[in-house]
């Protein structure tokens, strides 16, 4: 569905990202994990549009996008401060978008979604009336009612914590799954790759150091960054995070 080819960004005459090659299934789950600085944001930018690589072409569906602006892409980003309207309601949150596209989503397919990710209680409350939790949910749903091509979000579950952050990560999956939605997410957290994704794509030193299913990752990491990112940077251990793997039903 998506495949970048041979990619790279410059900032002044640094590299930030360096000829990477990659293409993303549709309706696969991808989650970008990597350090502080290591190009994740950069990355989405690029395949949202936001920025343009330096080298390299972006295709979707084979048809090159690297020069197509981003509102014709037919992409939509969740951003990690959720960057709702605070004085709408939830719902005139979630169905903002439609006035300029009134046929993307009817009445119906409006409401199942609100069904889908249990806010129909909320509706009407403000925005600072909502739980981190809510926002998130109210985010999704905004950007789902636009039926977006491939789906962005960016570090979704890092101002959540607990059963919270357990019960998004079942309804981001859940969504992907039954609308067969590409989705690209943006993290720094291994735990939340490995459960949430069909593969992960680890950046390091402008590169990918490994994209693959997070068995492999576990199983077969791809050099010395890789095992120490995963276990001893992030002071997790490597039976935890097999029983994180294994809980998720990511199990090979």
């Amino acid at each position: 569905m998506l495949e970048l080819d041979h990619v790279s960004r410059k900032f002044k005459n640094t590299y930030v990202l360096n000829n990477l090659t990659f293409s993303v299934s549709d309706g696969e789950i991808v989650s970008i994990l990597g350090p502080s600085g290591c190009g994740k944001t950069t990355l989405l930018n690029i395949i949202l549009g936001i920025l343009s690589p330096t080298e390299g072409r972006i295709l979707c569906d084979g048809q090159d996008i690297t020069k197509v602006p981003m509102r014709q892409r037919g992409f939509n980003i969740v951003f990690q401060d959720y960057a709702l309207f605070p004085n709408l309601s939830a719902y005139k949150n979630i169905i903002y978008g439609l006035r300029n596209r009134p046929e993307a989503s009817s009445k119906t397919e409006v409401g199942d979604l609100i069904d889908l990710l249990d806010l129909r209680p909320h509706l009407e409350k403000r925005i600072s009336e909502l739980s981190g939790g809510q926002k998130q949910r109210v985010a999704i749903a905004r950007t789902l009612v636009l039926k977006p091509r491939l789906l962005l979000l960016d570090e979704p579950l890092s101002a959540l914590d607990g059963m919270i952050k357990e019960s998004i990560k079942t309804r981001i999956r859940t969504i992907a799954r039954r609308f067969k939605l590409t989705t690209i997410i943006v993290t720094h957290d291994p735990e939340e790759a490995l459960s949430l994704s069909d593969r992960i794509m680890i950046l390091h030193d402008t590169r990918i150091a490994q994209f693959a299913p997070p068995s492999e990752i576990i199983s077969d990491p791809a050099d010395a960054f890789v095992s120490r990112f995963i276990c001893d940077q992030l002071r997790i251990k490597r039976e935890n995070i097999r029983r994180i793997f294994e809980k998720s039903g990511n199990a090979a």
